[in-house]
């Protein structure tokens, strides 16, 4: 076996106290905050000169972490995240809630905006995709029975 485990899915934003907050209030525990820069970062990133303020969250099983990231330099070159979701990349992250309707109710007051409907899929999940923070596209699944 060559993978022994996903460590993080990334997310890049322009408002990193927003996305903390959303993050936070659907469940995600913050482990910490940091500024990353030098040649190492320079490195790994392929981005000279770069700069960036990162926030680490973990699951509440501590299996899983996002990692959102504030880029200070160099200037960032794309925008996709108003991207429908047939978008060719990385599409979302999913996560699993208790109550798909308290967690809505709950991200709504940080601006989740529902993109299609909650539907149920068979008699094992309801299921949804939200907009989050700058219109971060993610997944809501609720387990059933």
């Amino acid at each position: 076996m060559t993978v022994k485990r996903m460590d993080n899915v990334g997310i890049v934003v322009e408002d990193i106290e927003a996305a903390i907050a959303f993050f936070t209030e659907l469940g995600l525990e913050l482990e910490g905050r940091a500024p990353i820069e030098g040649d190492w970062a320079d490195g790994v990133t392929g981005l000279r000169g770069m700069r960036v303020e990162i926030a680490m969250l973990r699951t509440p099983d501590g299996h899983s972490r996002l990692e959102i990231s504030r880029f200070l330099a160099p200037p960032v070159v794309a925008d996709h995240r108003r991207a429908p979701v047939n978008a060719l990349g990385y599409l979302r992250v999913m996560f699993t809630v208790e109550n798909i309707d308290d967690t809505l109710a709950r991200l709504r007051k940080h601006g989740a905006e529902l993109v299609g409907e909650v539907v149920q899929y068979g008699e094992t999940y309801r299921l949804c995709y939200i907009r989050g923070p700058e219109g971060i596209l993610i997944g809501l699944a609720q387990e059933l029975g």
